[in-house]
């Protein structure tokens, strides 16, 4: 079976600097992407839970996608919410991105080690 690791060394986190681990890793068709929190050009954006969900949520898609999946081969979603309140919010926004093909989801409230308020990671498969 061949290992393949998405985006090694592209991933930055706050102040620039360069993460120790893939964006996303394949193998046997299975792709575990690594947890994506609101961040652009390695700084925590968005105000609000909402916000941040729709970033956290896009930048894993994107990854998804850049790999050659689709929304629709996500089988699985891990979120972690640093306030459970927030959690009917984040399930309106999660909705809009997987209500035609809902995955399996886990969903814990957790200190962030980032100021984030969201961080979402995936399992997605595409027979190979």
């Amino acid at each position: 079976m061949t290992i393949i690791r998405h985006g090694i060394g592209e991933g930055r986190g706050s102040g620039g600097r360069t993460l120790p681990f893939a964006k996303a890793v394949e193998a046997g068709g299975w792709l575990h992407v690594s947890g994506q929190t609101p961040m652009r050009d390695g700084e925590i954006v968005g105000n609000g839970i909402v916000e941040q969900a729709r970033i956290a949520i896009d930048n894993m898609l994107a990854i998804v996608r850049d790999a050659g999946y689709d929304v629709s081969d996500v089988v699985r979603v891990g979120v972690w919410l640093d306030d459970p309140r927030d959690f009917w919010s984040f399930n309106r926004v999660f909705e809009g991105y997987f209500a035609d093909n809902p995955p399996a989801r886990c969903c814990v409230e957790s200190r962030m080690v980032v100021d984030c308020k969201v961080e979402v990671d995936c399992i997605a498969y595409k027979a190979p």
